[in-house]
């Protein structure tokens, strides 16, 4: 995957598969400290031990739709070839959690790319999962909860063209506040 958004659509993706009621993703930027991490969190059916050390194989998938799985296995090549590192965790009904980082200046690294856009589509999932998306950066934070959106509309739905106009506009300004200037 060209960017680090879409890793982070497929894992959420997989999280909304595995029943979530929340996704929690972290991206933390530190160019000093040369590191780039991302953390995904659910509260999904999480995995057995069994399944959690296949995982990583890209030829096991637990879908019945595909014979490889490649999200995963791709991100823990990614972040390990950016002289980062990968964990993953699970337990059987209490969910999984993600961490893979890079190392910021690699040159290899991808760009995070679309994540406004990784962040709507999440919202418009059929099975009415929140998300909470933090980015932190040496410049500030951003703080996203789908919980508080939820609880100001009163009922509104998010897919809405206005709402989600609305929250594209406020994620990227956002977002923008944060950046790091590019090298």
């Amino acid at each position: 995957m060209t960017e680090l958004a879409l890793h982070i659509l497929d894992l959420a993706q997989n999280s909304i598969r595995a029943n979530a009621r929340l996704i929690e993703i972290f991206i933390m930027e530190n160019p000093d400290a040369d590191y780039y991490r991302i953390v995904i969190k659910d509260d999904g059916d999480g995995m057995t031990p069994e399944t959690l050390q296949k995982v990583t194989d890209p030829f096991f998938t637990s879908r019945t739709t595909r014979k490889v799985g490649l999200g995963i296995p791709m991100l823990k090549q990614n972040a390990e070839q950016c002289n980062g590192s990968f964990q993953i965790e699970s337990t059987p009904g209490a969910g999984t959690k993600l961490a893979a980082t890079f190392g910021y200046h690699h040159i290899d690294r991808p760009p995070l790319g679309d994540i406004t856009g990784t962040i709507l589509i999440l919202l418009a999932n059929e099975t009415d999962t929140d998300v909470l998306y933090r980015h932190q950066t040496l410049l500030g934070e951003f703080n996203f909860d789908s919980r508080e959106i939820k609880k100001i509309l009163e009922g509104t739905p998010l897919v809405t063209k206005e709402i989600r106009e609305f929250l594209k506009s406020m994620i990227e300004e956002n977002l923008d506040q944060i950046q790091i200037a590019k090298e």
